[in-house]
């Protein structure tokens, strides 16, 4: 972790170009936020997007997906990740919401569900327009802010925390610009000469100097 730089104004170009950026989930309320991120947990935001139409037909929201049961749901996400479980979540999910006004939007209300943990419920509360109550840490954020320096390790948790504990909250999107960047150039093969962070970051300096 590099203690030497000062975060909050080295962060400011990547929260510039991603800022207001929607997720690249595909979705059209609250209710069908949820589902997505509940489903892409494991797979990707495209795939889910190709499924997504024919689920919400389906299931067009809280209430009727409160009436299903799990194997209603396999025609529409056996072809996701570990679709037995995240059926089971999902119908668990909705007979306790019940309906569309009724999910909540805080981090332990939300990671209270079946089948959200931290980075979902960051995710869904950023994308809803509440309060950020933490940092966005997927798996391009792993690979990410380790490479920049703000934060060190492989733990998801770890790396959130030190994430908020450099950066003020007002700047915790930082969490899905880093997913951003993490997409679109600090691939695992990361295209470095294209990257604003450069100047700052620990992984860029470190191969210049090796070359």
């Amino acid at each position: 972790m590099s203690t030497a730089i000062n975060w909050p104004k080295a962060i400011q170009p990547l929260l510039k170009k991603y800022k207001g950026k929607k997720h690249p989930l595909d979705y059209e309320n609250t209710y069908q936020l949820v589902v997505g991120v509940v489903l892409s947990a494991q797979d990707s935001d495209r795939h889910i997007n190709q499924l997504g139409p024919d689920f919400f037909k389906a299931f067009p929201n809280m209430q009727a997906l409160s009436g299903a049961t799990p194997e209603d749901l396999f025609p529409y996400i056996g072809k996701v990740r570990n679709f037995g479980n995240k059926a089971n979540w999902l119908v668990e999910m909705a007979q306790k919401i019940k309906k569309d006004s009724n999910i909540p939007l805080t981090q332990d209300t939300l990671t209270e569900l079946p089948g959200i943990g931290r980075k979902s419920a960051n995710v869904i509360m950023r994308e809803a327009g509440v309060k950020p109550e933490g940092v966005i840490v997927d798996l391009h954020v792993v690979r990410v802010a380790p490479r920049l320096g703000i934060a060190s390790g492989t733990d998801p948790k770890k790396i959130e925390k030190q994430i908020m504990e450099v950066l003020p909250p007002a700047d915790w999107d930082a969490g899905m610009a880093m997913s951003f960047l993490g997409r679109e150039i600090c691939r695992p093969t990361p295209k470095c000469g294209e990257c604003l962070m450069n100047p700052v970051c620990m992984y860029y300096q470190g191969t210049k100097k090796s070359m």
